[in-house]
């Protein structure tokens, strides 16, 4: 095996067909980190082919490297690296020779948080009866000398399984609930679409308020902007928009509640004037307003549920966080994604947890069948120097105290 440095593009090539692929292992992704004052670097191991002396990539990293410490630099692979962290040799040769890369350049710490499943789990999150076990992943980590730690990417992921599924499959697959939060977001006029660069604001304006409110951090406008202008080129970001004409509003909530009510009954819903011709003018000339907000990346196989937010006043009339998730997932699966990532659940289901309803909001959209909930190998961090890492350490934990 040969340890090599690798140019943008060719790393690009790599990552695109590896199975730990991530949208975090991107020369985007990089670039986002160098306008932040990080430098960006590419790696990658190289083996020789059995039959000639030909040599193959079997592994890569994109890290980014910033001084944070009396002048030594943090390395942080994001998503990453991208190998089978189960081959031990190929693990142990690829961090030893990175280690010596970042001690000999100014490093301290190396940080990473590959995005590589561990365990195989059910929708519930419990294991799954024959199911996949990659604990000899942290098991080779740990005997490098790796240590875990918190991390601001989650451990835990639920996912929805597109692979030959029709949108009626997918559709009669869910919970009855989310089902009808769907149809009476419908019915009630929502209407979904992707925003323009310039509409962005509206995005963050929501995102923000529903930060306040839920108390986490939200991110600044020049963060999506540059993640429009990174990703959208490509087709790998997508800033959706749930809206409906400002003249349907008080006008829908009891029509559509009703409709609700009378369809979860079973019965047929009493139609009302929707298809009056001058309503429906008065509709197509009204101002549009904002009711939920989400971004979303489209990376390899997978269609990635990142970001949110939705206005506090409209969430129990209109359901539109409802109909943006069915509008990509028929998106995702019209396009032969075979995965839709609802991202970030916070840990095991447990109902008696404050944050369970983020689960449950995702796994409605979902069968036993199709949904799981993903655990990935973690976080961890390798001291690079250890006079400098074990300093670092005891600094931080007087600060603390």
């Amino acid at each position: 095996m040969r340890f090599i440095t690798l140019d943008p593009e060719t790393f690009d090539e790599f990552a695109r067909k590896s199975p730990y692929k991530s949208f975090t292992q991107t020369p985007e992704i990089a670039k986002l980190r160098e306008e932040n004052g990080w430098t960006a670097y590419y790696f990658g191991v190289e083996a020789e082919r059995p039959s000639s002396a030909d040599r193959k990539l079997i592994a890569a990293a994109m890290l980014v490297a910033k001084p944070t410490f009396l002048g030594k630099a943090t390395y942080y692979c994001p998503g990453g690296p991208l190998l089978d962290f189960e081959d031990t040799e190929l693990t142990n040769f690829f961090f030893k020779n990175l280690k010596k890369y970042a001690k000999s350049h100014n490093g301290y710490v190396l940080n990473i948080d590959p995005y590589y499943e561990l365990i195989e789990r059910t929708r519930d999150g419990e294991v799954k009866p024959g199911g996949f076990n990659h604990e000899k992943g942290i098991k080779n980590l740990k005997n490098l000398g790796f240590r875990t730690i918190k991390s601001s990417m989650p451990k835990y992921l639920f996912a929805l399984d597109l692979k030959n599924r029709t949108e009626e499959e997918l559709l009669a697959d869910m919970k009855r609930n989310t089902r009808n939060h769907i149809r009476k977001a419908e019915k009630m006029g929502v209407k979904v679409r992707e925003l323009k660069r310039e509409e962005l604001g509206v995005f963050k304006q929501i995102t923000e308020s529903t930060s306040a409110r839920r108390h986490f951090e939200d991110r600044p406008l020049s963060y999506y902007e540059n993640m429009y202008d990174l990703f959208h080129r490509k087709g790998e970001i997508k800033f959706m928009v749930a809206e409906v004409p400002e003249a349907e509003l008080g006008n829908d909530t009891t029509r559509g509640l009703s409709e609700a009510a009378a369809e979860n009954e079973g019965a047929s819903p009493v139609k009302t004037g929707a298809s009056d011709p001058s309503r429906e003018s008065v509709i197509s000339s009204s101002a549009m307003v904002p009711l939920s907000v989400a971004m979303f990346m489209l990376y390899g196989d997978e269609v990635i549920y990142l970001y949110s937010g939705s206005d506090e006043k409209y969430m129990k009339d209109y359901n539109a966080q409802y109909l943006i998730q069915w509008h990509m997932i028929k998106y995702a699966a019209k396009h032969k994604f075979t995965t839709y990532n609802f991202y970030g659940i916070q840990g095991l289901p447990d109902k008696s947890k404050k944050d369970y309803g983020i689960y449950d909001f995702k796994k409605g959209f979902t069968s036993d069948d199709t949904g799981r909930v993903v655990e990935l190998i973690g976080a961890y961090e390798l001291p690079v120097n250890q006079p400098f890492y074990h300093l670092h350490h005891l600094l931080s934990n007087l600060k603390r105290h």
